[in-house]
């Protein structure tokens, strides 16, 4: 049977790490700054999705991978809070235009930019973004400059692949892979080098905190997947399901289509569903075992996640990190039999 769903919501990675309040709440301010324009709409618009909250993980990750250089009680640099901040503000630009790539209506619970504002104003708004990202990156050095622009590159090659492979059920493990490591894996992987080379981590540290980051989001983008599959659109505060209506095949898709009940899979997809055919391919995927094995493929991710910080000192922010990695998979709870 598919794994049992855990209280999505209540999934919060930064829970485990050193008390980040303080400097997260500076990261917010700087949000809140960057989008300011003369154009008070703009600045609406841009605004929308940090007013309406969200987990703040890739800054969150930023700020500790610097304070694997220090104690606690050193205050974070600001230039740590500026690479929090424009990681942030580069994965809330991808949001935007995701959306409407997607035609989502809602986006952690609130109306999608897009849904409230029309397509056109949500792309220029996304774009607005993406160089307000690029404008701190610019003033932190060649080299942060440089990792930014080439995570956004990643970020479009990786939707790009996926768009390809739209409804393609011959769609690999290696296909998938290969998108999650752009449109995901790139930006957590950056979130955690910038972090560390603003808070001065030596370099054998960075090239950690680096692999970290990209295991990581490795992992955490299968887990996306699944929750797709087994969440509601409450639990995820975004329509579930919506992989597979958009022919976007994802790891427990491919690996259903692998098993036994993968004929009855292939029979279905391949094209436009209909409610009838995308509740049926649901369930198809659900309870086929293709989930399981995306948990263990997720769950191998998280492992080599917290492998790869064992070189790190051991203090609050190394051990909040490899705690992290070790704890992803909680998202979803084992397989109950």
């Amino acid at each position: 049977m598919a794994p049992i769903l855990r209280d999505v919501q209540q999934a919060d990675p930064l829970r485990l790490l050193p008390d980040l309040t303080d400097d997260l709440a500076r990261v917010e301010d700087r949000l809140h700054a960057e989008v300011g324009s003369d154009l008070p709409f703009l600045t609406e618009v841009a605004a929308h999705l940090i007013t309406a909250g969200g987990k703040r993980i890739r800054p969150g990750f930023a700020i500790a991978a610097a304070a694997t250089a220090y104690t606690p009680t050193r205050p974070v640099h600001d230039d740590v809070i500026g690479g929090a901040s424009a990681v942030e503000l580069v994965h809330l630009g991808s949001l935007y235009h995701d959306d409407v790539m997607d035609d989502a209506t809602t986006r952690r619970n609130v109306a999608s930019v897009n849904a409230a504002w029309g397509n056109h104003r949500a792309i220029l708004a996304g774009d607005f973004l993406l160089a307000r990202a690029s404008e701190i990156a610019a003033g932190l050095g060649t080299e942060v400059s440089q990792i930014l622009a080439s995570t956004i590159a990643a970020l479009c090659e990786g939707q790009i692949r996926e768009l390809q492979d739209n409804y393609n059920v011959d769609r690999t493990v290696r296909d998938y892979e290969a998108s999650i490591t752009g449109k995901t894996a790139s930006l957590l992987a950056a979130s955690c080098r910038i972090g560390a080379l603003t808070g001065g981590v030596d370099r054998a540290g960075v090239e950690a905190l680096t692999e970290f980051g990209h295991s990581y989001g490795m992992a955490f983008q299968i887990v996306d997947d699944i929750l797709d599959v087994v969440a509601t659109d409450e639990q995820l505060g975004k329509p579930s399901g919506n992989d597979l209506a958009e022919g976007n095949y994802t790891l427990p898709v491919i690996n259903t289509m692998r098993n036994p009940g993968g004929d009855k899979l292939r029979a279905i997809l391949g094209g436009p569903l209909t409610d009838e055919q995308w509740a049926r391919a649901r369930e198809i995927v659900r309870s086929d075992g293709g989930v399981a094995e995306a948990l263990e493929t997720a769950q191998a991710w998280a492992d080599k996640a917290a492998g790869s910080l064992t070189s790190l000192p051991d203090n609050d922010a190394a051990n909040a990190l490899r705690a992290a990695g070790d704890h992803l998979v909680e998202r979803v709870s084992a397989p109950i039999i």
